[in-house]
């Protein structure tokens, strides 16, 4: 049962990656979809799982972005290794992050989080030689997927990036849909429920909480190694407290304790986003009353919204096929 859900998942996302290139002209717009879902995907592992509210996911993106674009323009490596670069730095920085928090519960592990947020902003800011300080770091090159000398897939245009951003995508949601249904990911679950009694089974919360900051951080140190390589800039921006709050709106709009409701949230983040911009400037007023309607009335998300519709046409065609079957015997009786 456990494989079925697996595969359902795994084509969810491969049937979005193939469809956002005919609803979408842009290719950078659809790249930055993916990205953001990497994120919103770590966040999630976090938030959904285990119950921990960061405020520090824009740490992790940020640290990516200048991880990756420091791997590309001082040492010249190749593509690969400059993304594995800043998944390592991610998930390095989510480590120390991640053994402070975790000693703290509720409010003040929020707070905690959010301390560490404003201290990274305020180092990024300030270390001006490496980061760029506000300018951020420029010209990251964006360079073709090689082994050994030999192209295997160019990334020069945004829809040859796009292709490439979505192969890795699809294989990062395959890999975290595994790790959420093994026994780490139900253990998770059990902590998120139940913190107590997770610790008095015998489970080390400390130690499972701290692994999954730590791939929460991997996760999306490279989906910032991939944003800096889109945008040819690792910004100030994606290490401050706002790209925290977005991917965390990401996470809670499309529902939480579900990877796929991530790819949904963060889909339609950035595309409303988007489309509301060219409308009007405060568009983001707009989105906070949407946030607040979430909150109040669809505490499962978009993915729970659609969850519970299909349901509700499921009853329907039940309902309507039980009526057809009690009218025919009527039928034959009179007949």
């Amino acid at each position: 049962m456990k494989n079925l859900v697996h595969i359902r998942f795994t084509l969810l996302v491969i049937a979005t990656v193939l469809i956002l290139p005919l609803t979408i002209g842009s290719g950078t717009l659809a790249t930055e979809v993916l990205i953001f879902a990497l994120a919103a995907l770590g966040c999630n592992l976090l938030l959904g799982y285990t119950g921990l509210m960061s405020f520090g996911q824009g740490i992790f993106l940020g640290i990516g972005s200048y991880a990756g674009g420091l791997s590309l323009l001082h040492w010249h490596l190749p593509l690969l290794p400059a993304l594995f670069c800043a998944m390592l730095a991610g998930a390095l920085v989510a480590l120390l992050v991640g053994w402070f928090s975790i000693r703290q519960r509720g409010s003040y592990f929020v707070m905690l989080t959010l301390a560490f947020a404003q201290m990274f902003y305020f180092l990024a800011y300030t270390m001006k030689d490496i980061t760029g300080g506000d300018n951020g770091l420029l010209n990251i090159p964006r360079p073709d997927l090689s082994l050994f000398g030999h192209q295997l897939m160019a990334t020069g245009t945004p829809w040859q990036y796009y292709a490439f951003v979505a192969l890795l995508f699809v294989l990062t949601f395959w890999l975290l849909q595994r790790v959420v249904d093994s026994v780490f990911g139900r253990t998770l679950l059990a902590i998120r429920d139940n913190e107590t009694r997770a610790a008095a089974v015998g489970y080390d919360v400390a130690r499972f909480k701290l692994a999954a900051f730590v791939i929460s951080g991997a996760v999306t140190g490279l989906a910032g190694g991939l944003h800096a390589m889109m945008t040819g800039i690792a910004p100030l921006s994606n290490i401050e407290y706002h790209a925290s709050e977005s991917i965390l709106i990401m996470t809670v709009i499309g529902g939480t304790g579900n990877l796929f409701a991530s790819v949904l949230g963060a889909a339609f983040y950035v595309l409303a986003g988007n489309w509301l911009s060219s409308l009007w400037p405060r568009w983001l007023m707009l989105l906070g009353f949407l946030l607040i309607g979430v909150s109040l009335y669809m505490h499962k998300g978009l993915y729970g919204l659609a969850q519970s519709l299909l349901q509700k046409l499921q009853s329907q065609r039940t309902a309507a096929g039980a009526a057809q079957i009690n009218t025919n015997p009527a039928k034959e009786e009179q007949s």
